[in-house]
């Protein structure tokens, strides 16, 4: 299975696979306005052996298989208390 990699432009360390390179219909319009714009990083083949850096291969492929695709947020650890996510359980 492959998996299309885009990095969202408004919200740091948030990335979006998908299973069809482009095919932004998938996602929910609320998810699609909080993303703004995509844009592709990475074209992978996701194999059962495949290693991923902050997430597991196996649910990627599952959330592919059933919606279209998977949503990658930023570590908890990671957010910056001068971004408008600080304090919020975005």
């Amino acid at each position: 299975m492959h998996a299309y990699v885009y990095k969202s432009q408004r919200k740091a360390d948030t990335y979006v696979y998908l299973a069809k390179r482009d095919a932004f219909d998938v996602l929910p319009d609320a998810v699609r306005e909080q993303l703004g714009t995509l844009s592709f990083v990475l074209d992978v083949a996701l194999t059962p052996e495949r290693r991923l850096a902050r997430e597991d291969a196996s649910t990627v492929r599952e959330r592919l298989r059933t919606q279209g695709f998977h949503l990658q947020m930023p570590p908890r650890g990671l957010m910056d208390p001068l971004t408008e996510d600080w304090g919020t359980d975005a």
